[in-house]
C-alpha cells in the first residue's frame, strides 16, 4: 500500500513540475526567474508563499 501512495506522491509532483513549466508563460514571474528552481520546488513554494500559489494556480490555466 504504502509503495502506491509514494507512486501516487512521485507522479504528482511530476506533473504539477511539468504543467507549472508549460503554463510559466502565464505568471507575473520575469523571464530571468530561475523557471527549473520554481518548478522543481513547486510543492514547497506552494505551501509556503501565497504569492507563488497564485502564479502557480495561473499556470495551470493554460
Amino acid at each position: 500500500m504504502s509503495q502506491i501512495i509514494a507512486i501516487l506522491l512521485i507522479v504528482g509532483y511530476v506533473v504539477g513540475a511539468r504543467k507549472f513549466w508549460k503554463g510559466f508563460r502565464n505568471t507575473n514571474f520575469s523571464p530571468e526567474t530561475n523557471r527549473l528552481f520554481l518548478s522543481l520546488l513547486w510543492p514547497v513554494l506552494f505551501v509556503a508563499n501565497k504569492s507563488y500559489r497564485k502564479n502557480f494556480k495561473k499556470a495551470l490555466k493554460d
